[in-house]
């Protein structure tokens, strides 16, 4: 009774190890899952921003030191001193625009204090002076309050430029003009101070069309760096990604012999199948199931025509990434191949895995990872 106790104990402890095996097994192809996930949604945001590079060179001529890598590496190496040059260009041009502001607030003033400036410095009174059809003939009215309160603004309501605020300043005596008889006093009124503004305004204009230039210009170099950068940024991602993908590639390897290893042993018939399904592979295929047989037997050659292969003389681990490798070729080839038959005895040994990704890790465990390809036969 003891012995068989102990039998019992023995049995349920070795089923109890197979089981926490397995579930490590299982927790290891979750992380890759997860790993693998990631790298998905990296390599996708760099197609998306290469895909969204590439339209925009068809449409707009660029200069070719963009696109060369050692310009990237550069501009990735200063990108933060670039980013500062940026903060300071922009700091910078702010300032002038406000000086020039300033200098158009002093005409304005000027303007203001002219005699004849009263009838423009609040909106129009529109029903005290019994106008009815002011808002029929004037789509959008203008005042000297108006303008000053939209200069005060703070909340990013004001002016961006001067040429907004001069078009207002225009705005104003034009709407008197338009809205007034030629000989009115108010159109009279309007048309001469509109002239003193306008005879001021051009000698401050160059100042203005300077600015302009040096702003598009100052544009045009932040947008070459900013698209320097992400290029830099982006070519980093790439090289990155590269490594954690060959990473992930040995991860798979490492797991697959893990796997492998822990299999039983092939039972005769099995062999046998093995075999039979090898011979059924196209020949591209049945050079890497010989890659196989050659990484895990350093002394085989595949020299000649035809190359003997022993399936009884090969090791355990050689004859299940061979299962597997076949397995995964036979899954895949179409419905009308004649190892129909094979595939689905080999299909009723896989065990079923409703998790998809888990199913796609499992597969990449069957898959050789070499490159070499071999012009030999594999006989049965």
């Amino acid at each position: 009774m003891d012995a068989e106790h102990g039998l019992v104990h023995d049995t349920l402890a070795v089923g109890s190890q197979v089981n926490i095996e397995v579930e490590s097994l299982n927790r290891r192809v979750d992380e890759i899952c997860v790993e693998v996930d990631e790298l998905e949604q990296k390599l996708n945001d760099i197609e998306r921003f290469y895909s969204s590079t590439n339209s925009k060179q068809s449409n707009t001529p660029r200069d070719n030191s963009i696109v060369k890598e050692k310009d990237r590496e550069k501009s990735l190496v200063n990108f933060k001193k670039r980013q500062q040059d940026v903060a300071n260009r922009e700091a910078a041009a702010a300032k002038r625009m406000q000086d020039l502001m300033r200098q158009l607030g002093t005409i304005i003033r000027q303007i203001t204090q002219h005699k004849w400036a009263g009838p423009f410095m609040q909106p129009v009174d529109v029903v005290g002076l019994g106008l009815h059809d002011y808002y029929q003939v004037i789509e959008k009215p203008m005042d000297f309050s108006t303008i000053k309160s939209k200069m005060e603004a703070k909340d990013g309501t004001g002016y961006k430029n001067v040429r907004e605020l001069c078009a207002d300043v225009r705005l104003i005596f034009k709407n008197a003009i338009k809205y007034n008889e030629e000989r009115d006093d108010v159109h009279v009124m309007a048309k001469t101070l509109l002239d003193k503004f306008e005879t001021k305004w051009l000698q401050l204009l160059p100042k203005v069309d300077e600015e302009e230039n040096r702003l598009k210009d100052e544009e045009a170099d932040m947008q070459l760096d900013i698209q320097l950068a992400q290029e830099a940024a982006h070519a980093k991602m790439a090289r990155d990604l590269s490594f954690e993908l060959d990473e992930v590639d040995m991860h798979l390897e490492e797991l697959r012999d893990t796997v492998i290893q822990k299999c039983r042993k092939m039972s005769t018939e099995e062999k046998k199948r093995l075999g039979t399904a090898i011979a059924r592979l196209s020949p591209e295929d049945i050079n890497k199931a010989l890659e196989i047989v050659a990484q895990n037997d350093p002394n085989f050659q595949a020299i000649g025509e035809t190359v003997e292969v022993d399936i009884n003389a090969q090791s355990e681990l050689t004859l299940w990434k061979l299962k597997l490798f076949v397995k995964d070729r036979l899954q895949t080839q179409p419905k009308s191949s004649p190892s129909t038959g094979v595939k689905n005895e080999i299909k009723n040994e896989n065990n079923q895995n409703s998790n998809k990704r888990k199913g796609e890790i499992c597969c990449a465990l069957a898959r050789s990872s070499s490159s070499q390809k071999r012009s030999k036969k594999l006989p049965s």
